[in-house]
Parts: C-alpha cells; structure tokens; sequence
C-alpha cells in the first residue's frame, strides 16, 4: 500500500471526484459512513458521543457522521470551533442535513465539559494541516487530552503533520486512543513519537479511485499479506535439499550461544536445505543437541569466533548475533568482509549483518565501505545511532536510514513497532505485522536466521528482506495470541514461522 504525502492525498481526492465521478459530498458520505461502521464496532449506545468539529472538510466528516450515528440511536452532541457560515462548502452541507434532525449543536469559547466516560470524536483539522495549532483550536486540543476521555481521531489527529514532525508544538496535538484513516496510512504515523497521539491505528477503505492512487509517484510502501503472498513459489515435487541454499550464520560466543541457537533454528525453519552454525568451539555440544539437523564448523577458539569457514559451500551467509567485540572476532568480521569483496565467483555476496557485527561497524566506521552492494544489515534504534550518529526522534532518524541505504548501497532494516526496509534506489517499506511482546531478548537473532535463510534460497535481498520481517512480525502475532504479550519469547516465534507460511498459502487463510 502505497503512502502518499499531504498534497498527493488532495490529488486522489480530487481524481476520483472527477473521474468517477462522484460528488464530492457524496464522497464526505462515504468516510463518514466507513468511520461510523468502526465506531460502533467500538462503542455501544450507553456511550455519549461528543463531536468536535473544525471549519473545513475534516468537519464535514464528522458532521456527516454525527447525523448517521444519531440516525442509529446514539446520544450525539457536536461542538463547533467555527460559526457554521465559515464552515467549507461540503462542511456546510452537512451541516443543513444535521440540522434538520435538531442534535445539540454548541459553539463558542465555552467549551463543553467532557466526562471521562464520553467518547470524543475529533473531526477538526485532518491531513491538509502544515502549521501548528494556536488560540482556540490549540485550547480545545488541550481541553480534550486533559479530560481522560476515549479520543477517536477522523483521517489524522488534529495538529497532527502528515509527515514531519520537527517544527510541530506537541502541545498542540490530539492524543487519540484510536485513529481512523483513509485510505492510505500517513507517514508520520510510523514514527514513535507520534504513537501517543495515534494510537490504535485503522486505514478505512473509502473508494477512492485505484487510478488515481496509481498515478501517485511514491517510493514508500506498507507491506500487507498479499506482497508477502505473491513472493512465495510453490516446491516442486522432486526438489530436493540442495535446491533450497545453503545458509551460513556465524554467531555465539561463550554465555551466548543461545543467540546462535534462536538464529540457526529460525534458518530452519523458513526452509533453507542446510545451515551451517559457525560458532565457538565450547558452543559445539549445545547447537549439536539444540538443532540436531544443523551442520556445526566449530571455531579453533573454545569462547570466541576467531576465523571464517571456507565461503565457497554457502549461498547466504549470516553473521552477528552474540559474537562479541573482541579484537579477534572483529579481525574474524574483516577478513569476512574483505573476502566477500574479492570478487570471486564462488564466494556468495548476499550478506546479513546484525547485532555485535554491526556494533564492530561502528566502532570502524571505515569498513562500512566494505559492505557489499545490497548487504543487507538489521539494527534496532540503538545500533543505528551508533552507526549514524544521535536522532532526535523517529522522522530524523528515518531520513538517515535512508540517505545510509543510498550512501553505501545496502538494504538497512530498521527494527522497531513498524520496522522498515530502506533500499538503495531509496525506495522504503514499512511492516504492518508485529506486537510489543516481540521486544524479547533473540527476537532479532531470530529475524536475522529467517532473511538469512530466505536470502540463501535465491530471493532478491530487497524481498529476502521484506518477507523475512513481515514472517517475523506475523509469526509473533500467532505467538502473542496464544501466550499473550508479557509471555512471548523468542521461541515461540520460530514455533509459528511454519504456521504464517501455511496460512500464505492457502487462498484466504
């Protein structure tokens, strides 16, 4: 799914009036009627609902959607921060149809008291929005988040930017319990700190038109089933083994080889033919009895990884998780790197860096140089500051993953509620699978041992990567709904990987 920005969304608006065509009140129709289906899956009847409505066509929304849930017995009040003849011309459509149905309309400096049972719908402002909120409309949004009461935002929290934040007064932002999109998700709401204003996130298919979107240019994305569905070819019946890659992950040291553990089975079990554990020496008996259908290169080293295997046997190789910093597992990562540049034909270039490996990138930030093109490496936000430099919040720190992917031309994974893949033809996609429950010690060693696997079957690294954090997140939605988030651990991710990969195969599983 396409993500668009302020002005594209204005366009796709007015594509489908025209093309459709529709009116554009009749469109206004549609949202609300798309907002008011959610709403009272959320709410029942004994609820107050209280509207705030802004001059604009985000008003018109929630006017449209007053009078629809007042036709549906709901107790509905509706303030206005404007008098109705400032209202736009759609807004005030809507507004003769609501009063003919005589609601209690309120306007004003005096606001409506809120209780902290209501249900507040904020309708003010929606994704046009590009300054920040002052006077009575920033008074308002304060009034609302003081009050304790359910928020529901239409399209964006009002005062809400649609895509960077850094210039906004968070002050002077709604902070909704759920929001109610349109169509497409807005950038600015896969950034963490806006998730208090966010909330429960819901994008509301309202019908507008596929061409229009289409016609959109944007290098932004969600991933959603079907991209993840699409990717997944069918085993031939008399394939075997060796046609499903060899995967290497070098990882472990001495009181973490259960990084190594959680990353090998996790290669397993997204289906390479063989993986190879290239670990300490004392890590031996623990993988052999741990993953019995892994092969085992032991290092010479009994405690720490010291040297790389011959490459030439593998088809992916993954390294990082619980190797340590120590000056012989760094000499063990550069000569890894230098190799893997040489150029030779029989030496695999699809590469996964994670965890100490990519701590070992940032203590020598020279030999970001040597990762090859399209290596792709997987930090969580702490290991990309450290690698990038100090973020300030979640768009900044976005923007420098993307200018890293193109500097160096990698795919960086940057892990998190909604994890994205940046490319090096500046392309991003952000994952829609995934729960807190999955920030759990080897959740990320296990992440890395499934794109290292799906790399080592010949997948693109872009869609090894892509896949690979869309199975992790939907593997730990399984995970999550069966031990509940406080309880899920690493493990129970791998035990579902099996499962999402039967549910992508079935025709709407």
């Amino acid at each position: 799914m396409k993500v668009l920005n302020r002005e594209q969304i204005q366009a796709v608006d007015a594509y489908t009036i025209e093309h459709e065509p529709v009116a554009s009140t009749a469109l206004m129709e549609r949202a609300a009627r798309a907002c008011v289906r959610r709403l009272t899956g959320l709410f029942d009847r004994n609820r107050k609902i209280l509207i705030f409505i802004g001059p604009g066509n985000n008003g018109g929304d929630g006017l449209a959607g007053a009078r629809m849930l007042h036709e549906l017995s709901y107790d509905v009040s509706v303030y206005m921060l404007t008098k109705a003849d400032k209202l736009s011309p759609d807004a005030f459509v809507n507004f003769r149809r609501l009063s003919e149905i005589k609601p209690i309309v309120l306007t004003g400096k005096n606001m409506p008291h809120i209780l902290p049972s209501t249900v507040v719908i904020d309708a003010m402002f929606g994704s046009g929005l590009s300054r920040p909120l002052e006077g009575l409309a920033a008074q308002t949004v304060a009034h609302i988040n003081a009050s304790g009461a359910a928020v529901v935002a239409i399209d964006i929290p009002s005062g809400l930017f649609c895509e960077s934040n850094e210039n906004n007064n968070s002050n002077a932002v709604i902070r909704a319990r759920h929001t109610l999109t349109f169509q497409q998700p807005k950038l600015s709401f896969f950034f963490a700190e806006n998730a208090p204003h966010v909330g429960e996130l819901t994008v509301l298919d309202i019908g507008l038109s596929p061409e229009g979107i289409d016609q959109q240019p944007s290098k932004i994305f969600t991933l959603e089933k079907n991209d993840i569905a699409g990717m997944i070819p069918p085993r031939d019946k008399f394939a075997h083994k060796g046609n499903f890659g060899h995967a290497c992950i070098i990882a472990g040291s001495r009181g973490m080889a259960g990084a190594a553990v959680l990353a090998t089975k996790a290669c397993l079990r997204t289906g390479a033919g063989l993986v190879t554990a290239h670990i300490p020496g004392s890590c031996n008996d623990i993988m052999q009895i741990s993953v019995p259908e892994a092969l085992v290169s032991p290092d010479q080293h009994p405690d720490i990884l010291t040297r790389i295997p011959d490459l030439s046997a593998f088809s992916a190789i993954g390294i990082g998780p619980g190797i340590g910093r120590v000056p012989e597992t760094q000499q063990a990562l550069s000569a890894l790197l230098h190799t893997v540049n040489a150029g030779k034909t029989d030496i695999p270039n699809n590469l996964v860096l994670d965890a100490d490996a990519l701590n070992i990138l940032s203590e020598n930030p020279d030999r970001m140089q040597l990762l090859p093109p399209n290596c792709i490496i997987t930090p969580h936000p702490r290991e990309f500051d450290r690698l990038a430099g100090k973020s300030e919040n979640g768009y900044q720190r976005w923007c420098k993953q993307m200018e890293m992917a193109r500097k160096y031309g990698i795919i960086v994974v940057l892990k998190g509620a909604y994890t994205s893949v940046a490319t090096s033809d500046g392309y991003c996609f952000f994952n829609t699978t995934g729960n807190p429950g999955m920030a759990t010690g080897g959740s990320g060693d296990v992440l890395t041992g499934i794109i290292v696997s799906l790399s080592a079957q010949g997948w693109s690294p872009v869609r090894a990567a892509c896949a690979g954090v869309w199975i992790h997140g939907a593997a730990g939605d399984r995970a999550g709904r069966k031990s509940g988030a406080q309880a899920l651990i690493a493990r129970d991710i791998i035990k579902n990987i099996g499962k999402v990969f039967k549910n992508l195969q079935v025709p709407g599983g």
